[in-house]
């Protein structure tokens, strides 16, 4: 069986142990490296990972791209939305179904 996790700062990690996710809380960019390797490596199928804490570790992110597991999915943390996790599905989109289809 397949688990969830969650990686970001504390406070925008936190409620999701409620959930049932695996949550790592991890602040510097060496913790969130750490953690997001580890879970690459481990029984997980989805790792959230927040868009802050996705800019410290870009590139392992790009080569999990397009492997079929974990699915790395950006999202906003407490401190706001960069905008990074839409721009990611929409390139994901426009890559599977040729053209930008979520664009207003």
């Amino acid at each position: 069986m397949y688990d969830i996790a969650v990686i970001g700062d504390r406070d925008s990690v936190g409620g999701f142990a409620a959930l049932g996710m695996h949550v790592v809380p991890a602040e510097s960019p060496e913790e969130i490296r750490a953690a997001l390797q580890k879970m690459t490596q481990g029984s997980f199928a989805v790792v959230y990972i927040t868009e802050a804490a996705a800019a410290a570790a870009q590139d392992i992110i790009d080569r999990y791209r397009d492997e079929p597991l974990p699915a790395i999915i950006p999202i906003p943390g407490v401190r706001g939305n960069t905008g990074a996790g839409m721009r990611a599905v929409s390139q994901s989109v426009e890559k599977a179904v040729g053209s930008d289809i979520l664009s207003k």
